[in-house]
């Protein structure tokens, strides 16, 4: 590995160039805290989504966002990106994203110090290319995030236990933003005054495979409804809008329809007062979990134990067939990691983590 002068006093201004998917970036969260800790005289920028806004608004650990929006082949928004990086003058650049355009703006920028994984033919763009640690795929991938901010402490200091202790999440959500959900939900006609708000996320932006059925769904609703006078909204991106409708479709009660409604800080800050998330696994699954609220996430063709949500508060409920996990965006079968999973299952499983409640914390709404 090539020494190019890594001493904490001299690194002033980092940028962290994060990842594209909402799931992944909730993910980095505990290394952007250790990250905070192991420099925290420095400005930390993120180069991000412009959804990230509404996921990292009330982060301590981060000093401003820096939006890097761009299409399949608008090469202008790489040039822009690699423009405002130079201008930014930083000291040091963290790559959370493997990309090979990652490393590109930042060696174009010329940031001298330029720290990520060696993957995608990188190598010779970063000044402290890393190995990918032989336990990826083993260990959850939350670790992959840490272990680059581990490195880097290492580097600074000789030694490092980041990868030894358990990880920190704890997103942020202002009062503020919580009092403008509940305020939101109020305008859309749901009683917050005692009764337990369930939010489902039956959709997938990036795998219909990944999708338990809209039926069970729907058949779930009806039941938290008819059982415990529950209030149900449906929540998910607006490329979702469509799953959520036949969802509603197929129900007998009517649930707040609130997919493809909020922005990512609404949806955030409506989970941030639900009193249980059941979903898929997608995003919704690691930013509830993020906020320590009861999340019940059904698993069918992916794995569970590197990719689920990290945390006391979340629980996975699967049935794997011997084809699982196929990690496929469609099942070439008939879906039965997700059809062994019924309605009944789900609801009671629902109940005994709503339970866990007291009155009095679903009344703090």
């Amino acid at each position: 590995m090539r020494e190019h002068n890594l001493e904490r006093e001299r690194i002033k201004r980092v940028v962290v160039r994060g990842t594209n998917w909402v799931g992944d970036a909730v993910l980095t969260t505990p290394a952007l805290r250790e990250l905070r800790r192991v420099l925290p005289h420095a400005h930390i920028t993120l180069a991000t989504r412009s959804w990230a806004k509404g996921l990292f608004a009330d982060a301590d650990f981060l000093d401003d966002l820096l939006v890097y929006d761009r299409g399949a082949r608008d090469l202008r928004a790489v040039w822009r990106q690699t423009a405002e990086w130079r201008r930014r003058r930083f000291d040091l650049a963290v790559l959370f994203q493997n990309a090979f355009e990652a490393a590109l703006i930042a060696r174009a920028a010329r940031v001298p110090l330029r720290l990520g994984y060696a993957t995608d033919g990188r190598r010779p763009l970063l000044t402290h290319p890393l190995a990918v640690p032989s336990w990826r795929g083993e260990r959850h991938e939350v670790f992959y995030y840490l272990n680059i901010v581990a490195e880097l402490e290492r580097l600074l200091d000789g030694a490092s236990n980041v990868l030894e202790r358990e990880p920190t999440f704890a997103l942020q959500v202002s009062e503020k933003r919580r009092r403008e959900a509940r305020e939101l939900l109020r305008a859309e006609g749901v009683g917050l005054s005692g009764s337990a708000l369930v939010a489902l996320c039956p959709g997938s932006t990036n795998s219909r495979a990944k999708r338990w059925p809209t039926e069970r769904y729907a058949a779930l609703a009806d039941m938290l409804i008819e059982s415990i006078g529950a209030e149900v909204a449906l929540i998910g991106s607006r490329d979702e809008e469509s799953v959520s409708q036949e969802v509603a479709a197929r129900m007998r009660h009517r649930p707040l329809m609130l997919t493809g409604r909020t922005e990512l800080s609404e949806a955030v800050a409506v989970l941030s007062v639900a009193d249980l998330l059941v979903t898929n696994d997608t995003g919704p699954a690691h930013i509830s979990a993020a906020l320590e609220r009861p999340t019940l996430v059904i698993f069918g063709p992916t794995i569970s134990a590197t990719t689920g949500p990290f945390s006391r508060t979340a629980e996975i409920i699967r049935r794997p067939p011997d084809c699982a996990p196929c990690m496929l965006r469609d099942c070439p079968i008939d879906h039965r990691c997700m059809t062994a999973i019924t309605a009944e299952e789900v609801f009671a499983r629902s109940l005994t983590m709503l339970n866990r409640k007291t009155v009095a914390e679903v009344g703090q709404r």
